[in-house]
C-alpha cells in the first residue's frame, strides 16, 4: 500500500499538468480559429517595427505649455497606451515642446483619438462601493429585486442605480480592468469603475454619479504637511486644492450634500459611501475622499494615508490632469525594427548555445537521469510559450530582445532546481538509503531550497518590473514568469518522474547508467548481508598504522549538511555518546 500511494499521486499530478497545458492551448486554438490571436507570441517595437507619431500640444486660447505640464501629458498618454509597462511603446518628449510616440504595430483609429484627446479629469459623487472582484453569480442582485427605475433626485440618488448598471457593477473586475479604453464616458450618466490597488490597499470598485464639478475648474493644488487645529504641524501628508469661483459655488453645494450622509451615518465610524467625492482621471478614480465638513471657500483639503511621494503624484495629477492639452498629429511614419530579425537570431542561438551546453552537462554528470532534465526544461519552455502568448493576446504583452535575454538567464535558473533535488537525492543514496526513501527524503529537503530560491527570483523580478521603465520591464516581466513556471515544472512534473522512475527496475536497481548508482556514489548500504547492518562511525582505513578516515561517502554527506542539519547531527552524536558511557558504567 505504502508504494501504490505515491504512484497513484504522481500519476494524478502528471495528468493535472496534462490538463494545464491542453487548456492553455485550446484558449489558444479558440483565438486563433476566431482571428483574435495567433500561435506566435506578439512582438516588440525594437523586433517587429510599427508607428511612430510626432505629436504637437494644442492649447486652448493664448496659453502656452511648460515643461511639466507636458511632461505630464506624457505620462497621461503613457497610461493610456502602455497602462500595464508590458506592451513595450515608447513615449517621450521632443525638443521640450513635442512628444513622439511609437508603438508596435498599426494603431487603430480609437487608439490615435484616444491619444490625441486632452485629459479628462472631473468630481463625481459615490453612490455605492465594493472590492474589486466580481461577486459570485449565487450572490448577484436578481433584476427582481432591484426597484423599477425612477426620475433621480440628485447626482447621489440611488435612483440611478437600475438593472443594467448594478449588473456591470457586480460583474466588475477592477484586475481586468481595461487601462486604456478608447471609449469615454458619459458626463451626464453614471459611471462604474475601479481606484486601483495602491499603498497597500486593494482595489475598490464604484457606482459613481454624473459628474458636478469639472477639472478645469481647478485653479491649482498644492501638497505639504497637515496642519493641526492648533496650528501646529502635524506628521501627516495633505493635498490641497484651489477651486475658481464656478468650482467653488458647485463644490460648495456638492459637500452640503454629502456631509449630510456623513452626519446621518454617525460621522467618523459611518461607512455610508455616499459621503464621498471621487476623483477621476481618464474614467479612473484617483481618489475618493469623504466629505467632513461644507467646504465653502474651494479650498479643499485631501488627508489620508498619504506619503510624501503619493501626495506629490495626486497634486500634480490634479493639477495637470484636467489642463486643456490636446494633440494634433504632425506626422506619422511606419518605422522598421530597431534590432531586426538578425539580433533576434543571435539571440536565440544564443538561447540554444546555452540550453545545449546545460543538456552536456546534465547527460555527463546523471547520465540517464539527466534526460529527466532535458523533458523538464522543454515541458517549461512549453509553459512559458503558451504563456508568453496568450498575455499577447490577452494583455497586449509583446516580447522584446531584452524579454528573450530574460529567458536565457531563466534556463540556467531552471536547471539549477533540478540539480538541487537530483544532488539531495544523491546525498540520501550515500547515506546507504534505498531510492525510493531517497527520493522521497530528498524531496523534503530540496523543496523548502527550491522555495527558497524562487521566491528570491520573484521578488527581484517584482522589484524591477516596478521600478524599471522601458525594455528593462520586459526582461523582469519574463524572467519573473520562467520563476512561476519552474516551480510549476518542478511540483508537477520532476518530482512525480521521479517517483516513478525509483519504481522502474533500471533506476531502482541502480544501473550503472543510471547515475543513481550506490556503488559509484560511494555509499554503504545500510544492510550489508549476512546480518550485518552499516554502524553509523564505520570507518574505512586509509593504509597500515594510519589513522582511520571517514568513509568518502559520509564525508561529502556532511559536507552537504546545512547548519541546522550539522548541529541536530552533532548533538545527536553527543547524546549518543553519553548513552555509550553510561552503559560501559
Amino acid at each position: 500500500m505504502a508504494k501504490t500511494g505515491p504512484t497513484r499521486v504522481a500519476r494524478r499530478t502528471l495528468l493535472w499538468l496534462v490538463a494545464l497545458l491542453l487548456a492553455m492551448t485550446a484558449v489558444m486554438a479558440g483565438g486563433a480559429l476566431s482571428g483574435a490571436s495567433s500561435w506566435t507570441p506578439k512582438l516588440a517595437l525594437d523586433l517587429e517595427g510599427g508607428t511612430q507619431m510626432i505629436l504637437a500640444p494644442k492649447v486652448e486660447g493664448s496659453a502656452s505649455v511648460n515643461a511639466d505640464q507636458l511632461n505630464q501629458a506624457v505620462e497621461i498618454i503613457r497610461q493610456r497606451v502602455d497602462g500595464s509597462g508590458v506592451s513595450e511603446s515608447e513615449i517621450s518628449t521632443q525638443g521640450g515642446r513635442n512628444v513622439v510616440v511609437a508603438m508596435p504595430g498599426t494603431p487603430s483609429k480609437e487608439t490615435r483619438d484616444l491619444i490625441q484627446a486632452s485629459a479628462d479629469m472631473n468630481f463625481r459623487p459615490v453612490i455605492t462601493s465594493g472590492a474589486g472582484t466580481p461577486v459570485p453569480e449565487a450572490q448577484r442582485t436578481p433584476a427582481s429585486k432591484i426597484p423599477k427605475p425612477t426620475t433621480p433626485k440628485n447626482a447621489s440618488d440611488t435612483a440611478w442605480l437600475t438593472a443594467d448598471v448594478v449588473k456591470e457593477f457586480e460583474a466588475m473586475d477592477c484586475a481586468s480592468l481595461d487601462k486604456g479604453g478608447a471609449q469615454r464616458s458619459d458626463p451626464s450618466k453614471p459611471l462604474v469603475t475601479c481606484q486601483a490597488a495602491q499603498d497597500g490597499q486593494p482595489a475598490v470598485k464604484y457606482v459613481l454619479g454624473p459628474v458636478e464639478v469639472k477639472g478645469q475648474d481647478i485653479v491649482t493644488s498644492s501638497y505639504g504637511l497637515q496642519q493641526g487645529r492648533q496650528g501646529a504641524v502635524t506628521n501627516e501628508w495633505a493635498v490641497n486644492i484651489q477651486f475658481n469661483d464656478e468650482g467653488t459655488r458647485v463644490f460648495k453645494d456638492v459637500t452640503q450634500r454629502l456631509n449630510q450622509f456623513y452626519v446621518q451615518a454617525g460621522g467618523d465610524s459611518g461607512t455610508d459611501p455616499r459621503s464621498q467625492f471621487a476623483i477621476v482621471l481618464d474614467d479612473k478614480v484617483l481618489s475618493a475622499p469623504r466629505s467632513l465638513a461644507v467646504i465653502t471657500d474651494g479650498r479643499p483639503q485631501i488627508t489620508g494615508n498619504f506619503t510624501e511621494a503619493s501626495a506629490k503624484t495626486l497634486s500634480d495629477q490634479l493639477r495637470y490632469g484636467a489642463l486643456p492639452i490636446s494633440f494634433e498629429i504632425q506626422s506619422e511614419e511606419q518605422i522598421s525594427a530597431t534590432l531586426g530579425g538578425e539580433q533576434l537570431k543571435m539571440g536565440l542561438i544564443a538561447g540554444l548555445i546555452g540550453l545545449i551546453l546545460v543538456v552536456i552537462y546534465s547527460l555527463f554528470q546523471y547520465r540517464a537521469l539527466g534526460f529527466v532534465t532535458v523533458v523538464s526544461l522543454l515541458v517549461a519552455g512549453v509553459l512559458t510559450y503558451l504563456a508568453i502568448t496568450l498575455l499577447g493576446w490577452a494583455q497586449n504583452y509583446r516580447l522584446s530582445l531584452a524579454g528573450v535575454a530574460g529567458l536565457i538567464v531563466a534556463i540556467g535558473q531552471t536547471a539549477d532546481s533540478f540539480i538541487v533535488y537530483f544532488e539531495r537525492i544523491r546525498d540520501e543514496l550515500r547515506e546507504g538509503r534505498g531510492l525510493v526513501a531517497a527520493v522521497e527524503n530528498g524531496w523534503r529537503r530540496a523543496k523548502r531550497t527550491v522555495l527558497a530560491s524562487k521566491a528570491v527570483n520573484l521578488l527581484a523580478a517584482v522589484v524591477l518590473y516596478f521600478v524599471a521603465v522601458g525594455n528593462v520591464r520586459g526582461f523582469a516581466f519574463t524572467l519573473g514568469l520562467t520563476a512561476i513556471a519552474d516551480l510549476l515544472v518542478v511540483f508537477l512534473f520532476t518530482h512525480p518522474t521521479l517517483l516513478l522512475l525509483a519504481r522502474t527496475r533500471f533506476f531502482g536497481e541502480g544501473h550503472r547508467f543510471s547515475g543513481l548508482d550506490p556503488r559509484s556514489l560511494g555509499a554503504i548500504p545500510l544492510y550489508r548481508g549476512a546480518g550485518r547492518i552499516r554502524r553509523p562511525d564505520e570507518l574505512e582505513p586509509v593504509g597500515a598504522g594510519a589513522p582511520a578516515r571517514k568513509s568518502g561517502a559520509r564525508a561529502e554527506a556532511e559536507r552537504r549538511l546545512t547548519i541546522a542539519e550539522r548541529r541536530q547531527a552533532e548533538r545527536e552524536a553527543a547524546l549518543g555518546a553519553d548513552e555509550s558511557g553510561k552503559d560501559g558504567q
